[in-house]
């Protein structure tokens, strides 16, 4: 009978109620040749993960609203041609980019869910101008800054996008309207960072708490992240992948140039070259393959293009928290750590140079020559 072949989801969905530290998948012996189907598993979803070890009951309500945005934004990229969402808006955002009408889509599914959460006092995004500012009364303890959908350019051509995210705690009472103090902070008082990369699999990274750098894949058939990559690291012997746009070389210093051309030319074998033109995509290459990743401020965009607090900040913290370091190279006149900047603007941006250690100082050699 039917029911007989859904009773291993109903007793699935029964055992996560029961037991939230594990999800315990029971089937039958598979010879009904359902794929989805397996003997024995038990993995910790995300949400039950952040409880369980971040012990803190509202981060884990904004990180289950931030991973139900993701993967409502995820349904959408995949149905994107069906669903007619490919192309522009006809607008700008807030740093005088088009908009493609899944950024204003993904824009929403993020402010609703985390308004949704009852637990942030603000929202800062790469689409709106100005901060969303919760009212005093449904105030919470949480600010967070999220890019909804990074990588946008390239959704026409199905190349793959991501969201990237950081939360930080405010510093003023709960229950009172959030100020210029709680929303312009460092990134070394983030608590909780991330990304969610939609590519051939839907994966949710974040790091919080200096507990590593923690993987979560979307399983369709349940709808839920599991918990699949534990202490990510860096390698310590790393592919030696170098990405950066070399379509903008004719802006760079003379530093720039040479460091990018000592990757070119190495001995006894020079750099592979990747760029998708995703900073999820490169990133996410990087943390598990190793290499340098590039994006340095030119003559066109003397402070860069990357936005330090949804961009810069998380990106940095997560590669750090790998083992990997992070700086922004020359950047107003000294070399600079990412999270200990201080921004004055909610979309202000930074250079950036990441990955491996030993490749970022490579890199940042050129400007003490």
């Amino acid at each position: 009978p039917p029911f007989a072949a859904l009773f291993p989801l109903c007793l699935s969905a029964f055992l996560l109620s029961c037991r939230p530290q594990a999800l315990r998948i029971m089937a039958t012996n598979g010879t009904n040749g359902d794929p989805d189907q397996v003997n024995i598993s038990e993995l910790p979803t995300l949400t039950a993960f952040f409880q369980h070890t971040a012990n803190d009951t509202d981060l884990t309500l904004v990180m289950n609203s931030t991973a139900l945005a993701c993967k409502a934004i995820a349904r959408a990229v995949r149905k994107a041609g069906i669903a007619g969402l490919y192309g522009l808006a006809g607008s700008n955002n807030s740093s005088g980019d088009d908009v493609k009408k899944l950024d204003l889509l993904s824009n929403e599914m993020m402010i609703n869910a985390l308004l949704g959460s009852g637990k942030v006092c603000a929202l800062i995004s790469e689409e709106n101008e100005e901060p969303v500012i919760v009212s005093a009364e449904r105030s919470g303890r949480f600010i967070v800054a999220f890019d909804p959908l990074d990588g946008s350019s390239n959704i026409d051509c199905n190349v793959s996008t991501g969201t990237i995210f950081s939360v930080w705690e405010r510093k003023t009472p709960v229950h009172t309207v959030a100020t210029e103090i709680d929303i312009l902070q460092k990134g070394a008082d983030i608590v909780c960072a991330g990304y969610c990369m939609y590519g051939s699999a839907t994966e949710f990274v974040c790091t919080f708490s200096n507990c590593g750098v923690h993987c979560f894949t979307l399983d369709p058939s349940l709808g839920e992240f599991m918990h699949t990559r534990a202490e990510m690291r860096i390698p310590d012997k790393p592919k030696r992948i170098y990405s950066v746009n070399e379509g903008n070389c004719a802006l760079w210093d003379q530093e720039v140039v040479a460091a990018v051309a000592s990757f070119k030319n190495a001995e006894p074998k020079p750099f592979t070259q990747r760029y998708v033109g995703s900073m999820v995509s490169d990133v996410h290459r990087t943390i598990l393959y190793g290499g340098v990743f590039l994006y340095p401020a030119d003559s066109k965009s003397p402070n860069g293009k990357l936005r330090v607090l949804y961009e810069g900040f998380p990106m940095s913290l997560l590669v750090e928290q790998a083992g990997g370091k992070a700086s922004t190279g020359m950047f107003k006149g000294e070399i600079r750590d990412v999270t200990v900047l201080e921004p004055t603007d909610i979309h202000e941006r930074c250079p950036i140079i990441l990955g491996n250690s030993e490749y970022v100082d490579q890199a940042l050699s050129f400007y003490q020559k």
